[in-house]
């Protein structure tokens, strides 16, 4: 089975590394803020944090997730993290997601540069025909956040997941496909520049 290589992405405003030990600290001290966790299936902050790194390393580890900590260009601080999940090379698609900021850096170009660096290493170098967006129909931030990026909302999946406040989620789907990924790239490359 094919499976990821760990790649560093380096943009201008952020650099997205594969998690490794020495991110744990940085990535913890993004995590711990509970507004960043009201909408989600899992929580990753305080005492739930340790949880939440090593089931993100397993999936590191079993190749159906490459986690990366979004380090500010800036000053070198760990900001987030982002990850590949769902990677299903073999049929050219996979899922962006499990994706949180400091709060201080939400509505920067923080996310869309993240977002320029992710889909166009699956697109332009893994030969990815499909990239999936999964959003708490809920979280009517993160659906504007995505459909900015350019990505097509494709429908609602209904009572598909538990989230860890034990509310039945309904599961917006989002896709951007290889067709659209010039398009969608001229746009989050225009945000960047902002």
């Amino acid at each position: 089975m094919k499976t990821l290589d760990p790649v560093i992405f380096s943009g201008t405003t952020v650099r997205l590394e594969p998690f490794r030990e020495e991110h744990r600290a940085g990535v913890q001290q993004a995590a711990n803020d509970t507004r960043l966790w009201e909408r989600t299936v899992v929580r990753a902050y305080g005492e739930y944090f340790d949880n939440w790194w090593n089931d993100t390393l397993f999936g590191m580890k079993q190749g159906t997730r490459m986690p990366y900590a979004v380090i500010s260009q800036g000053d070198g601080s760990v900001i987030g993290s982002t990850s590949y999940l769902n990677i299903a090379l073999q049929e050219q698609r996979l899922e962006i997601g499990s994706t949180f900021y400091a709060y201080d850096r939400w509505g920067s170009k923080v996310n869309p540069e993240c977002k320029l660096l992710l889909m166009t290493h699956a697109f332009e170098t893994l030969g990815i025909r499909r990239v999936e967006y999964c959003v708490d129909a809920i979280n009517v931030r993160s659906r504007v956040a995505v459909t900015k990026l350019g990505a097509v909302q494709e429908g609602i999946l209904r009572c598909h997941r538990n989230t860890w406040s034990g509310r039945r989620r309904d599961t917006v789907m989002f896709s951007v496909v290889d067709t659209e990924w010039p398009g969608v790239k001229r746009g989050l490359q225009e945000r960047v520049k902002l």
